[in-house]
């Protein structure tokens, strides 16, 4: 009968090899993770029904429009997005996921920027999130870019008692170009960039990440039509000058980057579109005695707006 209740009592003796599960037991498991983080935790179940409702959708439009909201993902892309200061409002880290070191670092930059929210999710929710993308376990949600409107960019030169100075892109569709162009604006005392709504470079956090955090504080402003938008800049006394291989006139030979102007930049393959060219009150070219048929979108950009830049000091 005792051993009998024994058997029913439920405990048991020490057993063989257990000494070395309590000793593990007793090491340290490192930093206490996140609240959105850890198993359990009611801000994790939150996080978790954030997620399944988030979509990747249109933004509603302000008066220059919003782009749609866009994700970086793959772990070298995250973590280099986070290194330049791009903008973002959410890092979704995988459920389980292998903690390398790019995954350390990338929540170390979220955390340390604040204002970057911390979500985990299964991996099926990534998958769904990215189309099938190959995320790796890290997603980074870029919020929607606010677009100016192409009369901000003039009433701001204006509001600093200067001439303006924007330059407009036609058909320039690599958003590297439209970063690097963002930041020779920056560099030399431009007041924005004009982009068309369709076809063209937007905004994303490729251009933000080329602009190098310039983007921070050159506007960029979205055209519905460039044509009318450039005609509106001429009606206001704004002076069109479009670069073309086959100018009537050299970039030196030109008195109207001293006042107020438009720089308009084509593609390097094709150029100035028929219409935009039409619109433009010169064309010039940049002289090349290399002999190169055409330069980089941003490259030309730079050089003119130096040009701008030297004569107007």
């Amino acid at each position: 009968m005792a051993a009998n209740n024994r058997r029913m009592s439920g405990k048991k003796g020490a057993q063989v090899g257990s000494g070395g599960q309590r000793r593990r037991g007793l090491e340290g498991k490192g930093p206490t993770p996140p609240a959105e983080m850890r198993k359990g935790h009611a801000k994790q179940r939150a996080a978790q029904a954030k997620v399944k409702r988030a979509t990747v959708r249109k933004a509603p439009r302000g008066r220059g429009g919003k782009s749609a909201s866009e994700f970086v993902v793959g772990r070298n892309p995250v973590v280099e997005a986070l290194r330049e200061g791009v903008p973002a409002s959410t890092l979704y880290v995988q459920q389980f996921i292998d903690n390398d070191e790019r995954v350390r670092e990338a929540l170390q930059l979220a955390a340390d920027r604040g204002g970057i929210n911390l979500m985990e999710a299964p991996r099926p929710e990534l998958d769904r999130m990215t189309n099938g993308l190959n995320h790796q376990g890290l997603v980074l949600q870029v919020p929607p870019y606010e677009y100016a409107h192409p009369e901000d960019l003039a009433d701001a030169a204006a509001d600093e008692g200067e001439d303006p100075l924007i330059v407009a892109l036609d058909g320039v569709t690599d958003p590297r170009n439209l970063g690097a162009i963002v930041r020779s604006v920056s560099a030399f005392g431009g007041h924005g960039v004009v982009v068309p709504e369709r076809r063209a470079a937007g905004m994303t956090a490729g251009a933000w990440k080329t602009s190098a955090g310039t983007a921070a504080r050159t506007p960029v402003a979205r055209a519905t039509n460039l044509t009318r938008t450039l005609e509106s800049y001429k009606k206001a006394g704004i002076v069109v000058v479009g670069l073309a291989a086959d100018g009537e006139a050299e970039l030196g030979e030109l008195q109207a980057l001293q006042g107020p102007v438009v720089i308009v930049i084509g593609s390097e393959g094709k150029g100035l579109s028929r219409l935009v060219g039409e619109t433009c009150d010169f064309r010039v070219r940049i002289p090349m005695p290399g002999g190169a048929e055409s330069l980089n979108a941003g490259v030309a950009a730079g050089i003119v707006l130096y040009e701008a830049a030297r004569r107007r000091a």
